[in-house]
């Protein structure tokens, strides 16, 4: 039986963790392994974010459906993800509607338009909600939180990287693990071993 996991990265272009992602997803794809799984990347790509009013608050919504339908996260930490901020400038949590504006997703060039989130609600007890100064990554840590989901941390690294952990992650520094390994061919390669057993299959 196939599980659907949540991939949390960071998918800059130039320093991030898609190295790790694309392993996810080869192992989700070929005929060796069971596990369906749905990334940011995947989330980011769609319906969602080609609206040509996407904001930062409607993919947090959306990533909220996603973890929510998922039966584990995945959180990929690379040696930038604790500095990346991506998705933390909203205002609105402080500031009345009329006071605030942000950038579509993706639009910089087109410049800041005027808040579309005139009203705004307490999240319930199963969401974290999308109006916050969260970055992606953490908004993601704090959804599965909320939502109970299995979250397995792994370092992009041979190595445990604990330095490498967000403050708001700090509780997982004796659980988090190496992504990759040397095989017996002494090539580098993501540990499914370890992966397969976190996610519970025998």
């Amino acid at each position: 039986m196939s599980k659907r996991v949540y991939i949390s990265a960071d998918y800059s272009e130039d320093s991030g963790d898609r190295n790790v992602v694309e392993t996810l997803n080869k192992w989700g794809t070929d005929k060796l392994h069971k596990v369906d799984f749905i990334d940011m990347a995947k989330v980011v790509s769609g319906s969602i974010s080609s609206d040509s009013d996407c904001r930062a608050c409607d993919l947090k919504k959306e990533f909220n459906n996603q973890i929510n339908a998922s039966s584990a996260v995945i959180i990929v930490i690379g040696d930038k993800t604790k500095e990346r901020t991506a998705g933390s400038s909203c205002q609105r949590s402080n500031k009345a509607w009329n006071e605030c504006s942000c950038t579509p997703y993706k639009q910089n060039a087109n410049g800041a338009k005027i808040c579309k989130a005139y009203n705004t609600s307490d999240a319930d007890n199963k969401n974290v909600e999308n109006i916050n100064t969260y970055s992606y990554i953490r908004h993601e840590f704090e959804q599965a939180q909320k939502s109970n989901k299995e979250i397995i941390v792994v370092y992009n690294s041979l190595r445990n990287e604990v330095h490498w952990l967000p403050v708001y992650m700090k509780e997982y520094e004796s659980v988090a693990q190496p992504f990759w390994i040397i095989d017996s061919n002494g090539n580098k390669v993501g540990d499914y071993s370890y992966i397969k057993e976190a996610l519970g299959y025998e």
